[in-house]
């Protein structure tokens, strides 16, 4: 019998108290210093306990602050990262309908600069249908509950016709299986209507994410259109007009000059008349190369790839679920600086809207098997962040069998989320190692893990925080 190793705590001296959570049971107790100090002893070899101190052993046994032994929490930890990557409940599809872009967004490597948009890819109908038929042979191979379809691109809605077949067609594919399709589109927002949204009820909606990067002067200088000219004006009235009709989750990226101004646009996001319809809101540093010999207090930010190129037209604002319901989604929160996400975090709750607490982050979905990335040419890939470069392709939707996929396949097959590395690391059942597009560019190796410990020691003395103060409610 001992300690949990994924046993954290947060000190609470102002009411003699201290949070006790788990990260692998997910269990989370307000606890009196003798609790903690119980665990000392267990961790020193004393194994007998009489009275009430025995009951406080057998709860905390059954939350699992206590194991064991060693050994067989780690086989528990093996067994529960093979459940979730083995897992068939769900079966997510994210779709690249085009890697074009209506935006110019000054931190985008790509976007709709230059020539660049003349070229980007575009999903044709018939590309779609083989898409369609993909997806019918996985839904017949898995045999889901559930199939989430998610649309990304560049900016997807520029396809519609792709995206209204595709949504109709797997509708009827999933009903005839007896399976629930709930569909999921990543935009910025411009050619957002009530048409879309009522087009795309019918097959399961389920939620929207759109990116706004600041209050209204800041968002139109990081995100205007090919002419300079703003969009934040149009992106909120169409919000207005399709808040009561599905959930809208606000994305938005934010750099040095940028940071500050959000706490304005969660003011201007509190006053409007949809505020109670905002499912979530959730901020990231922007994925980009840092300038040279920074200034001090500078945001340092990420290069995209080891020779600075971008993720070849998909877009960087990070995917996920509209909806809150089921957590985090697809790359929600990669690459987030300690400070500035702490503070965001704060503002967002003041103003009483949801946003994910930075301690529960993973493990990433590229660690699922079931779930996978497809782009505008039917090129399979293990999750968004890859699909910029085609070398990283694990197959094509045709089927076609080339040695070079395979081999990359076999690569992101042996991925782990318990990294050798990370070795007894607390946070490694809600971390799952970190981001592998990240550890690709940053360190060449998606094997190795990228470390995000900092930030989810900053956000558990908030979880702790939230938590007490709940209880005194």
């Amino acid at each position: 019998m001992q300690p949990s190793v994924f046993n954290v705590q947060v000190p609470l001296p102002e009411r003699n108290e201290v949070f006790l959570m788990n990260t692998f049971s997910d269990a989370q107790l307000l606890v009196s210093p003798d609790v903690t100090g119980l665990l000392d002893r267990i961790k020193n070899g004393q194994s007998t306990f009489e009275g009430d101190e025995r009951e406080t052993v057998e709860s905390l046994v059954e939350n699992g602050f206590i194991v064991g032994s060693r050994d067989d929490e780690q086989q528990a930890l093996k067994k529960y990262f093979t459940e979730m990557r083995e897992d068939t409940d769900q079966l997510r599809v994210t779709v690249l309908t085009t890697l074009q872009c209506n935006f110019a967004c000054d931190y985008c490597f790509q976007g709709d600069h230059g020539d660049y948009n003349k070229f980007a890819a575009k999903m044709t109908m018939e590309q779609a249908d083989g898409v369609a038929r993909w997806i019918e042979n996985r839904l017949d191979e898995v045999k889901p509950e559930k199939f989430v379809l998610t649309f990304f691109g560049g900016e997807p809605l520029l396809n519609l016709p792709v995206m209204y077949y595709l949504a109709e067609r797997c509708a009827a594919l999933a009903e005839k299986r007896g399976v629930r399709q709930l569909i999921n589109i990543i935009t910025n927002g411009l050619l957002l209507t009530r048409e879309v949204v009522d087009r795309l009820n019918p097959y399961g909606l389920n939620g929207i994410k759109i990116t706004l990067d600041g209050d209204r002067d800041t968002h139109n200088r990081m995100r205007p259109l090919r002419g300079k000219q703003g969009t934040f004006d149009r992106i909120i009235e169409n919000v207005r007009q399709v808040a009561d009709f599905v959930p809208i989750t606000i994305g938005g990226n934010f750099d040095e000059s940028s940071v500050d101004s959000y706490p304005d646009l969660l003011d201007f996001l509190k006053e409007q008349e949809f505020s109670d319809k905002i499912a979530k809101i959730n901020f990231k540093p922007i994925i980009k190369a840092p300038e040279p010999a920074a200034p001090k207090g500078v945001i340092p930010l990420m290069v995209v790839t080891g020779d600075n190129k971008p993720l070849a037209g998909t877009c960087m604002t990070s995917a996920g679920a509209g909806k809150l319901s089921g957590g985090s989604s697809i790359c929600d929160s990669c690459h987030f600086v300690d400070e500035k996400m702490a503070y965001l975090r704060d503002e967002t709750r003041k103003r009483g809207f949801q946003t994910p607490d930075g301690v529960h982050m993973g493990p990433c979905e590229i660690h699922r098997r079931h779930a996978y990335t497809i782009g505008p040419d039917g090129a399979l890939y293990a999750c968004p962040g890859f699909t910029g470069d085609a070398h990283q392709s694990t197959g094509h939707v045709d089927g076609r069998e080339e040695v070079w996929r395979q081999a990359v396949a076999e690569r992101f097959e042996r991925l782990n989320p318990h990294k050798e590395e990370c070795g007894d690391c607390s946070f490694i059942p809600v971390c799952g190692g970190g981001c592998s597009v990240a550890s690709h560019t940053e360190a060449g190796d998606m094997h190795s893990p990228t470390c995000h410990r900092g930030a989810m020691e900053s956000a558990l003395v908030g979880l702790a925080q939230r938590t007490a103060a709940a209880a005194n409610i």
